[in-house]
C-alpha cells in the first residue's frame, strides 16, 4: 500500500491519527496531519483504510503498491 497525504487539503481534525497513530501524526503548530510511513506494513492497512475513510477533507489517497 502506498499512502499519500495532501497536507494542503487537511483541516486538522485528527481523525487519521485516531484511526492509525502509527502512520499519521499532527503538527504541534497547526494540527495539520503528518505522514509518518508512506508504505505501512500489511498489519496496519485496515487502520489506514479507516483513516482515509473518516478524513473529512479527503486528504488521504491510497494506492496498491
Amino acid at each position: 500500500m502506498q499512502v499519500t497525504l495532501h497536507q494542503d487539503k487537511c483541516v486538522a481534525s485528527g481523525q487519521c491519527v485516531l484511526a492509525a497513530q502509527d502512520v499519521f501524526d499532527q503538527r504541534d503548530l497547526d494540527g495539520v496531519a503528518v505522514l509518518l510511513d508512506d508504505r505501512p506494513p500489511a498489519e496496519l492497512h485496515d487502520d489506514v483504510r479507516q483513516a482515509a475513510a473518516v478524513c473529512p477533507a479527503l486528504a488521504i489517497a491510497l494506492a496498491d503498491a
